[in-house]
């Protein structure tokens, strides 16, 4: 209860005429995402909230475009508590629609990859069984081929019925909905290829006090007027920070995919104070422009681990303004390093937020400071169909005595050579501090005699020149010898998913295809 009325206190709601207003609306509607509008609404209010490639919506706008298609979405087609609604959508306001209307009607929402594959698609069809699906034209062929049968609507079309094209229908309401909370909002996580987990979060007010609060807190989010989120909204990350600053009443730009000359240019455009990335995302645009990334005061990085390299280019070029938000599908945010911790130290994830409890567990046992483990990971606000209390994250890493905990890799990314348990992170790590070398990838390759032995392809800045040996040299300083890699190969390129997380298993290719 206190941490929900400091919340309300910072989003100036404590007055006896609000808490009415948001009673009000939790009467007539119930409880479910269309009440952030509540939290927002002022008489006649044109704030914008929400900018994309194609328009730009005020609050007012965009609450009653969400009302008509709730309302749309029940007449036509039957919508209501319990019914599965999938979204195969990039990001623009369309989606945005969709989810706030389906959560309205109490659906459960399914937000899947866009990136996925036509045997992956098929795959959730015959498991989940989906009662109604919103999907960009682009994803037409893929569905035709699929098993999907059931009713759709696209998100934007010239010719055919569209959320994008819907009239209003306020003039013609026979009735008024009837209250409804929010149902499951599941995410479909995993690579675009495996078979996916299923996340199930249930979007409770109170469930999330405590990661909203820390947001709140840590980024100072109240702060600042607008915000452009550069993640997928159907990722956790991408959702989740769409609905805090909703929540806010901020100015929310999005595009339907990232590139760095576009990101670029709605930064500078919109003078975007907050953006959301994954590392890689902040190093292209770095690259391509960063004189258009001046009105930058609070980059919120998450999804993949941060180069201390890009944390001393940002703090250069930018100042104080990168922040590292570490937390998993499963388990939602956890940790938070604000520019102060990673002055600190530039690998840390930071410390846990309140309201979460992290182990560090090897063999079954909670260790100590320094001693590497698994993070086990305990909070109200993860998902809802584990098995256990405490959800493993996969994730292998330490805290050192000053509560700040450290990534060290994968479960799955473990290398066993001659005997010695690898994490190839750490060597990556060291070898990104060349200041020759951009990116590096190091991968296990069996070996008759070690099991495995250690692979590193490396990718150098433009125009630089770098030869195996002088490479290595350089790494034994930095290293143990049981973490040299036997092989250094320079290539153009590593590959990354469409979430800017290394595409592991698409780097182990390379070596199938020297051989």
């Amino acid at each position: 209860m206190f941490n929900l009325l400091k919340i309300l206190s910072r989003l100036n709601f404590l007055s006896l005429s609000k808490l009415a207003r948001l009673g009000f609306a939790i009467h007539q509607n119930g409880i479910n995402l269309m009440l952030l509008f509540t939290l927002t609404k002022k008489a006649g209010d044109e704030k914008t909230a929400l900018v994309d490639s194609r328009e730009t919506l005020s609050y007012q706008e965009l609450q009653k475009r969400c009302e008509n298609l709730a309302h749309f979405l029940k007449d036509r087609y039957g919508i209501g508590k319990g019914q599965k609604v999938a979204f195969l959508c990039k990001n623009h306001a369309s989606l945005v629609q969709g989810i706030f209307a389906a959560s309205r009607l109490g659906a459960d929402l399914y937000l899947l990859n866009s990136s996925m594959s036509q045997l992956q698609f098929n795959r959730l069809v015959e498991e989940h069984n989906f009662d109604f699906l919103v999907y960009d034209n682009e994803f037409n062929g893929l569905i035709e081929i699929s098993p999907y049968r059931n009713p759709k609507i696209g998100s934007y079309h010239e010719k055919n019925e569209a959320i994008s094209t819907l009239p209003d229908l306020s003039l013609h309401r026979k009735q008024k909905l009837t209250p409804s909370s929010s149902g499951k909002i599941v995410l479909l996580t995993g690579g675009t290829t495996g078979k996916p987990k299923q996340v199930i979060h249930r979007p409770s007010l109170f469930n999330f006090l405590d990661p909203f609060a820390a947001l709140l807190n840590r980024l100072q989010l109240p702060k600042y007027s607008t915000a452009y989120i550069a993640t997928p909204i159907y990722h956790g990350y991408g959702i989740a920070v769409l609905l805090s600053f909703l929540a806010l009443g901020k100015k929310v730009v999005i595009q339907e995919s990232f590139d760095a000359k576009g990101a670029c240019a709605l930064i500078w455009q919109h003078q975007v104070e907050v953006v959301t990335v994954v590392p890689l995302m902040i190093h292209k645009m770095l690259k391509h422009d960063k004189e258009a990334l001046g009105s930058l005061s609070c980059i919120a990085s998450g999804g993949a681990k941060l180069n201390p390299i890009l944390v001393k280019e940002v703090n250069q070029l930018l100042g104080d303004v990168l922040y590292n938000l570490y937390g998993t599908s499963e388990a939602g945010l956890n940790i938070i390093a604000v520019p102060e911790d990673l002055n600190y130290h530039a690998n840390t994830l930071g410390k846990v937020i309140a309201g979460g409890q992290l182990q560090v567990v090897e063999v079954g046992k909670e260790v100590g400071p320094g001693s590497i483990g698994q993070f086990c990971i305990r909070n109200k606000w993860s998902m809802k169909n584990s098995p256990t209390r405490w959800i493993q994250t996969g994730d292998i890493g330490y805290r050192d005595e000053n509560s700040y905990y450290f990534l060290c890799g994968r479960t799955d990314d473990l290398i066993i050579s001659a005997g010695n348990n690898i994490y190839p992170l750490e060597i990556e790590v060291a070898l990104t501090n060349h200041p020759s070398v951009e990116d590096v990838a190091v991968i296990g390759v069996e070996d008759v005699y070690a099991g495995q032995i250690l692979k590193a392809f490396v990718q150098l800045y433009q125009d630089e020149k770098m030869t195996e040996e002088v490479l290595l040299s350089w790494l034994r300083t930095r290293v143990a010898e049981f973490q040299i890699p036997r092989e250094i190969a320079f290539v153009e390129e590593l590959p990354y998913s469409p979430v800017g997380k290394l595409d592991r298993k698409q780097v182990q290719t390379f070596t199938s295809n020297d051989g």
